[in-house]
């Protein structure tokens, strides 16, 4: 029997990878892909496997939910987002709230909820999904203009925590009237307060464990790094904190140094994060009876609608009225309000608390996520070309060799691009003078590469591979007045 389940969950997770094909083809999230297979195969479907387990479906959404937001977090470029951290905190948090309070309020209107009960389905749906956003964006070639991609990296990675504590939250004053909602101030604050600190110095735990332990095999740092995830996130739930927040935290906080065979444990976390989103769609495609769908379209509808066209623009523009963005980029980025896995896992907990609505809030959160990935995730593209927030995405350059930063190595790899107009072009590497801590190491000219030596002539057009630490690589970029080739 054992053996079956093997070749059904071997089978299911070889035709997730393969359908995610179709989303690099035709630009369909494969969130979508994944959570349609996992209803094709449920008991409403051809497939007939039977599942209905809400807390199981909620332990693996909480386990990868956990894991996709500390691989987000270690993928994060610190010195991209920290530009935009106000207005990315503004949208995680006060932004969320408002998307929550407005569909709340809608809800209750249209469904005949009570006012707890609407915000709580507001609440459920308020935060947005990442992974289907920028899968699309780079399947189709689009790359966006200044701040805006580094602002939903930020955003999407940082507001679930907030989405969560306001589901936990409200559920508790259904669960138990008496509760004061004045006591959720004091939750928020001993929630984010706590999983901040927790995240940062985990993460400092973690760069220090990793650098110091000295592990035989390589193969051993992955489970020491898993180990330090969940301790993270159990010891910060234990201590009344947002888990998910901590572990988010950490990444970035881990993310930002360098450590011993940082870029393996990069590819790592990014597989694992797959792993989980695949098991987590399927698990969740599975959970929905589709039949059970049919009665709620019509609120769905209109639910999804208010949300995509009223609350998220709204909620936009409000929380980012101090910044800098113009109206075009506060409109990209309320068509980017794409819910994802978040929500659905969120719509289990009303469930495992035996509340009165539960059933019709996961089969409209359901059906908004749907909804949601189905209209604004294949409109993406076309969307970024009419508001003119695109860019021409460029493509990143493949070497044939590989660096693995070490702790104590102050070097860095880093990609400089010479133009034709440069300084550089047309001298041989011995009569640039450059510093000792400055080494080229490769040089991508066309499509081919050169092996440097002090004779190598550079060419407009070459992109240098070089070696350095930061203060001799910024020498060179400012003696021979580089900074715009290198930004870009």
């Amino acid at each position: 029997m054992n053996e079956y389940v093997l070749i059904v969950a071997a089978a299911l997770l070889l035709v997730s990878v393969l359908v995610s094909k179709i989303s690099d083809r035709f630009g369909i999230p494969a969130l979508l892909l994944f959570l349609i297979l996992g209803m094709v195969i449920g008991s409403d479907g051809p497939g007939g496997i039977y599942f209905d387990d809400p807390a199981l479906a909620q332990f693996l959404g909480v386990i990868a939910l956990v894991l996709i937001l500390f691989s987000g977090g270690l993928d994060t470029e610190w010195n991209r987002v920290r530009p935009v951290l106000k207005e990315g905190m503004l949208l995680a948090t006060f932004g969320v709230f408002l998307t929550a309070l407005a569909v709340g309020l809608f809800a209750t209107l249209l469904l005949g909820f009570s006012l707890t009960e609407g915000l709580l389905l507001g609440a459920i749906v308020s935060s947005t999904d990442a992974a289907a956003v920028f899968s699309i964006l780079r399947s189709r070639g689009i790359s966006l203009k200044g701040r805006l991609k580094p602002l939903l990296e930020l955003e999407s990675g940082s507001n679930d925590p907030m989405a969560i504590f306001l589901t936990i939250g409200l559920i508790q004053l259904l669960s138990n009237p008496d509760t004061s909602p004045l006591s959720l101030v004091a939750l928020f604050v001993m929630q984010m307060g706590v999983g901040a600190l927790m995240g940062y110095g985990m993460g400092r735990v973690m760069l220090f464990f990793v650098n110091r332990s000295r592990l035989g095999y390589e193969g051993l740092y992955p489970v020491l790094t898993l180990s330090l995830i969940f301790l993270t996130f159990g010891l910060t739930d234990a201590l009344n904190g947002s888990g998910f927040l901590a572990v988010y935290l950490a990444g970035i906080v881990l993310g930002r140094f360098d450590f011993i065979h940082k870029r393996s444990l990069l590819r790592f976390h990014d597989g694992l994060a797959w792993l989980m989103q695949i098991t987590m769609f399927l698990a969740l495609g599975l959970l929905v009876f589709p039949s059970e769908l049919a009665p709620i379209v019509g609120v769905g509808l209109l639910i999804a609608a208010f949300l995509m066209f009223v609350a998220r623009p709204v909620s936009v523009f409000i929380s980012l009225l101090p910044s800098g963005f113009d109206w075009r980029a506060k409109m990209f980025i309320s068509w980017v309000g794409l819910r994802g896995a978040a929500p659905i896992i969120l719509a289990t907990f009303p469930l495992l608390a035996g509340l009165p609505q539960a059933d019709l809030i996961f089969n409209v959160v359901f059906f908004i996520v749907l909804t949601s990935v189905l209209l604004q995730g294949t409109t993406l593209s076309p969307v970024a070309r009419w508001l003119r927030v695109d860019a021409p995405a460029v493509p990143k350059r493949t070497y044939p060799l590989e660096y693995n930063p070490m702790a104590g190595l102050k070097g860095e790899l880093k990609e400089l691009p010479i133009q034709s107009d440069s300084v550089m072009a047309g001298k041989a590497i011995v009569e640039l003078g450059l510093p000792a801590n400055f080494l080229i190491v490769l040089i991508a000219r066309d499509n081919d590469f050169v092996l440097p030596s002090g004779g190598t002539v550079v060419q407009g057009g070459d992109t240098l591979l070089v070696l350095s630490d930061k203060v001799s690589f910024d020498d060179v970029v400012n003696r021979f007045n580089l900074g715009n080739e290198a930004d870009n």
